[in-house]
């Protein structure tokens, strides 16, 4: 059996109702819709938006808007781990620009966070906007530096 030949059995599909042609045919007038109501009638307003409760007060509107969110105002780091430096072998003064090219970071302006997850063997500065405290300890226990940008 070949999918081109495959065939629909008999009597799966319908032909389309044919709307609105007179009153003897059985959808004249109304064309089915009924009389009046929001699903009567032509346009754009048919279907409505995400939060529409047919007409009652949304939820979203009568709930109290109370609090401040820092959402939007939030710091948003790219995070380089310890032991990705030491798996790349990355040597001398690593910066943003460094670690993109390495492959660690996809922007160099965006904010770097350097955290202790791995270990470093090497001497190297690293120079990054955020350092969680270890990763500083673990970086001059090997004998480099952690300059904050």
């Amino acid at each position: 059996m070949r999918l081109g030949g495959i065939r629909r059995p008999a009597g799966v599909s319908r032909n389309s109702k044919r709307l609105g042609q007179g009153s003897g045919s059985g959808t004249g007038k109304t064309a089915g819709k009924g009389h009046k109501g929001q699903r009567s009638r032509s346009g754009a307003r048919r279907g409505n938006r995400t939060g529409f409760e047919g007409g009652q007060m949304a939820t979203y509107r009568h709930l109290p808007k109370i609090g401040f969110s820092n959402y939007g105002f939030r710091q948003v780091y790219q995070i380089v781990n310890l032991g990705d430096l030491e798996a790349r072998e990355l040597e001398g003064e690593i910066g943003p620009d460094e670690l993109m090219r390495a492959g660690l970071v996809k922007k160099a302006e965006a904010p770097v966070k350097v955290l202790a997850y791995g270990d470093i063997r090497r001497s190297v500065t690293v120079r990054a906007h955020a350092f969680s405290e270890s990763a500083v300890s673990k970086l001059e226990a090997a004998g480099g530096k952690a300059e904050v940008i």
